[in-house]
């Protein structure tokens, strides 16, 4: 049965939290595409697509402390990435500026760490799900009570990956990724590997190797099994180290590339035969062995928060 494309968050009692100076922690997850279709162009440049979100019980944790100056401060910042140019730093005044927008005159500020586990350029939307982490857990501590639908419309300007994370259920999606209907595949184990590579996501999309034309699909009657990643196409083609492991990979499971890439995943029935392949990975490969879930472990957080 489809789980209501909605979350507890909406109804929780938030009025009476206190601004608490101290840090709180947050899980955010990585995510995988178990099928990523790309069904066509749009007149303004962006791509049509279909795929099958699902999280990992893995990921980044953020920890957050509210402040009364106002400002937003990351207190680690990551290698190559400008404070402004992180999504994080984005989120956070994004929704400073909806608050003011609604009318409050003052909105706090918040000091927030990160423990950064997730590789960027991996197609496990690290970025995405640290900006959907900062959206609704600042929604709490600072006391907005914005609605998680509004939530998602802001993050979808942060970008394509972020409602899916705001929503935290497992779900087919559509458009450039946040038309969503709540889906609940199969909870398998994975192997998620990374070849010593990043790929940018622009230029997968600006690729005149990517297919741009497959048949829709209907969210009902999707066929996992029977879908695939446009985006792999692809790559393999212009990135061997891709090619090289995915062919080393689907002799021992049904592996496949996550998003724009460059991880890929490998699906397992149990944690010991996916931990059992990752002991033979070639040398110099990174990975991680986690399960598949269809609910955030975020929402769950942010509900703890609102009780304490």
């Amino acid at each position: 049965m489809a789980l209501p494309l909605t979350n507890s968050l909406d109804s929780l009692p938030l009025d009476n939290l206190p601004l608490e100076s101290k840090f709180h922690q947050f899980p955010s997850p990585a995510k995988l595409n178990l099928f990523l279709h790309v069904v066509g162009r749009r007149s303004d440049g962006y791509h049509e697509l279909q795929t099958l979100f699902q999280f990992l019980d893995y990921g980044d944790t953020l920890e957050i402390k509210v402040t009364d100056s106002g400002e937003i401060n990351l207190l680690t910042p990551i290698a190559g990435v400008a404070a402004e140019d992180n999504l994080i730093v984005k989120a956070a005044k994004m929704l400073q500026q909806a608050a003011k927008a609604q009318g409050q005159s003052h909105v706090p500020g918040a000091e927030i760490n990160i423990n950064k586990v997730l590789p960027m350029g991996g197609g496990l939307g690290g970025g995405s799900s640290n900006a959907a982490t900062v959206l609704l857990a600042l929604n709490v501590l600072w006391q907005l009570n914005l609605s998680t639908e509004k939530l998602a419309v802001l993050g979808l300007a942060l970008g394509a990956d972020v409602p899916v994370f705001i929503h935290g259920f497992a779900a087919y999606a559509e458009g450039v990724g946040e038309k969503l209907t709540p889906r609940n595949p199969e909870e398998y184990w994975y192997l998620v590997s990374k070849p010593d590579c990043s790929i940018s996501t622009v230029s997968v999309f600006t690729s005149d190797d990517l297919p741009r034309n497959t048949d829709r699909q209907l969210a009902q009657s999707a066929d996992i099994d029977a879908c695939h990643n446009d985006c792999q196409i692809m790559v393999i083609k212009h990135y061997p180290e891709v090619a090289k492991l995915l062919s080393w990979l689907l002799e021992y499971a049904p592996s496949q590339m996550t998003g724009t890439g460059a991880c890929i995943f490998s699906r397992f029935d149990s944690k010991a035969e996916a931990c059992d392949i990752q002991a033979q990975l070639p040398e110099g490969i990174e990975s991680f062995v986690a399960k598949g879930i269809n609910q955030s472990p975020l929402i769950p957080a942010i509900a703890a928060l609102s009780r304490s």
